[in-house]
């Protein structure tokens, strides 16, 4: 019997769910120290010349290349410093002192910094040929005025967020934050700090999606446990609906006779896909309702986050605006241990990216890898990704890795 049919490939799903995603275009005008982790919402234009003038990349002395004869030595007409530039006449057959930043004199051809210098009685002697240009940064070497800094959908981080400020500029158009409601089904979850009661378990997959939208940088609106109840739970997805750009549910989208999520999204809205092939996260559900997209996770916890390191990632990234890609590269390594898999759907197991003695990357398994295992996520730092038709894996195969990013630390 055929366990994968009617599964939708990932490739699949995910072209289908980011072909619909259009990012979002309201924006604000926020403070730099405020910009942190934003995108930015149009293409920033430089006000100006980065460096603003011709200045000394080194410590040493400006010379006009005319003045320079071998051997000979050339007395100091004056000091050059950042912020204190020399102004006075320069005398020919003369040199300057000058500092790194400093902007250079009038007429200067080149620097020579200090240490292919010799002080003499009758002034600098210099130990090395000079060419012209060297050691002087020149107007706009960095950055010219008028130029595209960086374009809309940037993020704007501690790469970027110094060169705006070394122009000068202090307030930056962002995309404003994507707004997300999250809340949990289920009779049996219970709050942390409250006793469990006969069959029920602890909430921790709200826990851990409130936590990786935060490091998005998602507004999040938790609505907490919704029991399993139909009017309870479409009150739940009304009031999400009105709220957010995106809702999230976790839990109720599997087979079982009180999971209702799914015919209560056909009532309100409409279901893209519901079942997909890849483990964990096989029940995983994308849909549209009348304001928001919707995202239902499985309810095992290591499901529940595979799913959306996977695909509520990319779609929070496009609707964000973020024009890169939140997934990284993938990397071909060996085995260092036996992994153990069934064909039939791709696969996601957790592992550990080490050097061995020869200094070779190889990835070993995090050990067990039922999707209630959430430990996997602390003890690994990669995704180990085996091709759906693929079979057990033997020490020493080839696989392909994925390092986790910053939602499991990486």
């Amino acid at each position: 019997m055929d366990f994968t049919a009617g599964l939708m490939p990932l490739d699949t799903a995910l072209t289908q769910m980011l072909d619909r995603i259009s990012p979002l275009q309201d924006h604000e005008t926020l403070p730099l120290v405020r910009c942190f982790g934003r995108i930015a919402a149009r293409d920033i234009v430089s006000p100006l010349n980065v460096p603003g003038f011709d200045n000394s990349a080194m410590d040493g002395y400006a010379v006009r290349l005319a003045d320079i004869q071998t051997g000979l030595a050339l007395p100091v007409a004056g000091k050059a410093f950042a912020g204190q530039p020399f102004n006075g006449e320069w005398p020919a057959g003369s040199c300057i002192r000058i500092m790194t930043g400093a902007p250079v004199p009038a007429g200067c051809d080149a620097v020579v910094m200090q240490e292919e210098t010799e002080q003499t009685d009758d002034g600098v002697r210099f130990t090395a040929s000079v060419k012209a240009g060297q050691n002087i940064r020149r107007t706009g070497e960095d950055i010219t005025l008028g130029a595209t800094v960086f374009s809309a959908g940037q993020k704007l981080t501690v790469a970027e967020l110094p060169v705006l400020a070394s122009l000068g500029i202090a307030d930056i158009d962002v995309i404003r934050r994507v707004r997300v409601a999250v809340f949990s089904t289920g009779d049996e979850l219970q709050l942390p700090g409250q006793p469990l009661q006969e069959g029920q378990i602890y909430d921790t997959n709200r826990l851990a999606v409130h936590l990786m939208l935060e490091q998005l940088g998602c507004e999040v609106v938790n609505l907490g446990i919704i029991p399993d109840d139909p009017e309870k739970l479409r009150a739940a997805f009304i009031e999400a609906d009105k709220c957010a750009d995106v809702v999230i549910s976790s839990g109720g989208v599997s087979v079982g006779e009180a999971d209702y999520t799914k015919t209560i999204l056909e009532e309100l809205g409409e279901i893209g896909f519901w079942k997909l092939a890849i483990k964990p996260g096989k029940p995983f559900a994308f849909g549209k309702l009348d304001h928001s997209w919707f995202c239902g996770l499985p309810g095992n916890p290591v499901s529940a986050a595979l799913t959306f390191y996977q695909l509520v990632q990319p779609l929070l990234a496009k609707l964000s605006g973020n024009n890169a890609s939140p997934l990284p590269q993938r990397l071909r390594v060996r085995a260092a241990t036996r992994l153990k898999k069934s064909p039939g759907r791709l696969d996601f197991q957790r592992g550990i990216l080490a050097r061995n003695a020869d200094g070779e990357l190889e990835v070993s398994t995090t050990g067990h890898q039922g999707s209630h295992i959430f430990s996997s996520f602390s003890q690994g730092n990669c995704f180990i990704v085996l091709e759906r038709e693929r079979g057990h894996v033997e020490a020493g195969e080839w696989v392909e890795v994925e390092t986790f990013n910053h939602l499991f630390g990486g």
